[in-house]
């Protein structure tokens, strides 16, 4: 098994050989299509045009389509033929090319989430995302991209308990009821999201306080709640290959802009977000909110700024 070599990006060696490799102006007017072109004060910074600069309004404009609109998330974005199926859209694009636009208009990469010694999350200059997209009716919406999130309802809810109280006896295998006592864990368990009408059934099936506290808090915590935290660049990182030194952006892997905290994330979150299945994602699609898979949208990068201080 090969070793590994990770460097951080806080250095950015190899982003100004990015960026100069994309000309962020161009003279030749029959060039329309070429990267570095400018067209409508947009600059296209690869040959698809899938990433346009904006550098008077200091955005970066990312054309990305719906590739999921139900199932657990790892990410908002990647790039294509990665991890679509735990991504909500994905992008015909470099990542280290949107690092490169993110950084051509003043953004300031930090550093990836750290999990040892002890757990340091995501840090970097905080951004804005956009979602533009054009619905059936030809009606041209846009939101931030926490409406198109929320945490995760469709999972394991615990709540320790004891003992179940004296008298009470739970439905057995009962699927429009899923509420289960495990003895050996002391651990009372539900899962999915709790109707009205499930609430006032468990609670009609027993009076005793720490019971009804836990019936709540599953109902409670299933409720729909939308992302509250926002991304930050963390910047990902650099494989070097120990036998060539060849260089790889660890994002192109897919981990372009996450919702679960990876060290080779280019955008994160600014929180403590789990990247393991089996302690439970936190995030999915508010299906409801997503167009149509295949629907095409525009994501707004924006670094935001300090304000200047007032004189």
């Amino acid at each position: 098994m090969r070793s590994r070599t990770v460097l951080n990006l806080a250095g950015l060696a190899l982003l100004p050989t990015l960026v100069a490799a994309v000309p962020l102006c161009a003279d030749d007017s029959s060039a329309t299509a070429r990267p570095g072109k400018a067209v409508d004060g947009l600059v296209a910074l690869n040959p698809n045009r899938t990433v346009l600069l904006d550098r008077e309004g200091k955005r970066l404009l990312v054309k990305t389509h719906v590739v999921l609109r139900e199932g657990l998330l790892e990410m908002l974005c990647c790039p294509v033929q990665t991890k679509e199926h735990e991504a909500i859209l994905a992008v015909d694009a470099r990542a280290s090319v949107i690092h490169a636009g993110l950084v051509a208009i003043g953004a300031k990469p930090g550093t990836p989430v750290q999990y040892r010694p002890d757990f340091k999350p995501p840090s970097g200059q905080p951004i804005d995302i956009f979602l533009q997209w054009t619905d059936a009716q030809g009606k041209l919406h846009r939101q931030r991209a926490q409406e198109w999130i929320r945490y995760a309802t469709h999972r394991m809810y615990v709540a320790p308990f004891e003992a179940l109280p004296a008298g009470l006896k739970l439905p057995d295998r009962d699927d429009d009821l899923p509420i289960r006592f495990h003895a050996k864990f002391k651990e009372l368990t539900w899962f999915g999201p709790m109707s009205t009408n499930q609430r006032d059934k468990l609670l009609s099936l027993s009076s005793d306080e720490a019971y009804q506290k836990a019936i709540r808090k599953f109902f409670t915590e299933g409720r729909p709640r939308q992302l509250d935290a926002g991304w930050v660049f963390a910047g990902s990182g650099f494989y070097v290959d120990p036998q060539t030194g060849e260089k790889s952006y660890l994002a192109e892997g897919g981990d372009l802009i996450c919702v679960s905290n990876f060290p080779s994330a280019m955008l994160d979150l600014s929180v403590k977000s789990t990247d393991k299945q089996d302690e439970g994602l936190m995030f999915e699609p508010w299906t409801e909110r997503v167009p149509p898979k295949g629907t095409e949208v525009t994501m707004e990068l924006i670094p935001v700024f300090p304000k200047p201080a007032a004189k």
